[in-house]
């Protein structure tokens, strides 16, 4: 089996029957342009008219470079300049290219914050398997329960080539991943003088058809399984969060627990969602905005707005690199930008509009995902009076060995407080990913948890 595949049928009857479809996949004429026109997981093959943006070749290959001793790949563009720099002076020139937030943050930070744009790579790749598996979803998944779950999808993408903002962000939620692994990331969250703490938690992931007592009649909705453990700073070392990730969590809730070693003792936490905050975001990131968003999407309503061509931080080698210190890396107010590289790139549109009477701190989301990978690049969040608040960037690479994007830093900017929050940056880290780790389901069950947290 392939290690990506995960098959996941909602078990619960009741809640397929109150909630017919909303969409059932696309017909089987349309579905033969993935590998067409259209790459096998649903971007533009094409490049864009004046070739600012090449077209997709395949991406890159798995040796196009080294793997450093923290499991980061080396930097296959290492030798190219910016092609440009865009700062306060000169961004109204490239507004049509920039996000709300991508302004904000030029306009606050004029004499530091710039964004240096490079020529654009589309370095994403993926299996055979995963393009069977994209495939065949393309016209057998649908959205099922009000658009919370899933219904005939398997392996990654469950919406290819899709026609609703549901199912875009399904697309980042179900998108090409990584198989089980290990990774030890570090988080900042500076305070306006630039003073931090480093924050370091070791995060297990598994898809639940990676365990290694995989039974799909057994799967109980889940999607995967996933824990933390903060290792640093000593004030927070011992603490434990597990999480049982199911497909619909309107019919069958996330289930989340903690263990606090000053209690020395394992509770149901049930509140680790929506705008919910935890232990390592300085209040700065909701928990539905970790990997820029996760969760049950009821309390939205979903619009897609369409695509369009936008300056994203990609291809972020240099700010992956074990050779970059936090210390050059953090600075007040944002990071140093001279390590950031931008690419023009395809995206889409999505805005989620909170539902009346549903309550949360973010009134309306605006995200841009990339099309090549589904991952969602940039996001801004507005408050209850629709004031743009906080400003969210992922800062992807691209895991050319494990053939997946992962993420240099993710990046919240509080625009009001003028703190931000980087967070998954591996860098100082001597063994920042494994993907060698396999687990049985009861290495995330409850009673697991207390013995890996005791200190």
């Amino acid at each position: 089996m392939n290690q990506y595949t995960r098959l996941f049928s909602l078990s619960l009857l009741s809640a397929a029957l109150l909630a017919p479809a909303t969409h059932a996949g696309v017909a089987a004429e349309e579905a033969k342009r993935l590998g067409q026109d259209l790459t096998p997981i649903g971007a533009e093959r094409a490049g864009n008219a004046d070739g600012s943006i090449p077209a997709w070749t395949g991406g890159l290959p798995k040796d196009a470079g080294t793997i450093l001793p923290n499991g980061t790949p080396s930097d296959p563009f290492a030798s190219e300049q910016p092609l440009f720099t865009i700062n306060a002076a000169n961004y109204e020139q490239h507004r049509e290219l920039l996000t709300d937030g991508q302004i904000a943050l030029l306009q606050r930070y004029p004499e530091t914050y710039v964004l240096p744009v490079y020529e654009t790579h589309r370095s994403v790749g993926f299996s055979a398997e995963v393009a069977e598996e994209a495939a065949r979803n393309a016209t057998e998944a649908r959205l099922i329960n009000d658009g919370n779950g899933l219904d005939g999808f398997r392996g990654s993408v469950a919406f290819p080539i899709p026609k609703t903002g549901l199912e875009v962000i399904w697309n980042h939620i179900t998108r090409f991943n990584t198989g089980s692994s290990i990774s030890i990331t570090d988080t900042a969250a500076p305070q306006p003088n630039g003073d931090y703490v480093i924050t370091t938690t070791e995060q297990h992931y598994t898809p639940v058809d990676q365990t290694t007592d995989y039974e799909p009649a057994d799967s109980d909705d889940v999607l995967f399984y996933y824990s933390h453990k903060i290792t640093a700073p000593a004030r927070q070392v011992g603490e434990v969060v597990l999480v049982h990730e199911t497909l619909d969590q309107i019919a069958n809730p996330r289930r989340t627990w903690i263990y606090t070693a000053g209690q020395r003792r394992v509770r149901r936490a049930p509140s680790i969602n929506y705008d919910a905050t935890g232990a390592t975001t300085a209040g700065l990131r909701t928990a539905d905005s970790r990997d820029m968003y996760n969760g049950a999407p009821d309390r939205y309503e979903w619009k897609l707005v369409g695509k369009k061509e936008l300056l994203i931080p990609y291809n972020s080698y240099r700010l992956a690199s074990p050779d970059l210190t936090y210390k050059e890396m953090i600075q007040p107010g944002h990071l140093a930008m001279n390590h950031t590289r931008y690419e023009r790139h395809r995206v889409w549109e999505v805005v989620a509009e909170l539902k009346d009477g549903q309550r949360h701190v973010y009134k309306t989301r605006r995200f841009y995902i990339d099309e090549d990978s589904w991952s969602i690049a940039e996001v801004d969040h507005y408050d209850t009076r629709d004031q743009l608040w906080r400003v969210g960037e992922r800062h992807n690479f691209y895991h050319y060995a494990q053939q997946a994007p992962l993420s240099a830093a993710d990046v919240f900017h509080d625009l009001q407080s003028g703190r931000y929050i980087s967070l998954s940056m591996a860098n100082e880290q001597r063994d920042g990913y494994r993907f060698d780790y396999r687990a049985s389901t009861s290495d995330y069950s409850p009673g697991a948890l207390r013995s890996s947290g005791v200190r």
